[in-house]
């Protein structure tokens, strides 16, 4: 696979890679103070707003794997498979937007199915 770089890919790159590592705070360090998420439970506001999405899940993971970060000087993509108690293998995609060395735009895609049926069973 042909691997793209630039200044957006850099900053995914450093942000997927610490919270698939469980630090949430290098994580949320490169994030614009008014960060926008849109996950599949909804739109998401703001550093304190993605800090309420994200450490949850993060204190769920056992591991997780970045199979690629892709991107150039203003968008980026990550793809990344993570395993939690509840659900092994869980994947999610993420894109990026980033101005000014922050990321500033987030789309999450994963599906929620699998969580969804983990915690009810």
């Amino acid at each position: 696979m042909t691997t793209t770089t630039g200044s957006a890919q850099k900053i995914a790159d450093e942000f997927v890679h610490a919270w698939t590592g469980r630090d949430v705070e290098k994580a949320l360090s490169l994030l614009a103070d008014d960060v926008v998420c849109e996950a599949p439970g909804g739109r998401i506001e703001g550093v304190d707003g993605y800090r309420g999405f994200l450490q949850p899940f993060v204190t769920m993971i056992t591991s997780a794997t970045v199979i690629d970060v892709l991107g150039d000087d203003t968008h980026a993509a990550a793809v990344y498979t993570t395993d939690t108690p509840l659900v092994p293998d869980f994947r999610g995609i993420d894109h990026f937007t980033v101005e000014n060395g922050k990321i500033t735009h987030i789309i999450c895609v994963f599906d929620r199915l699998p969580m969804h049926l983990a915690r009810n069973a």
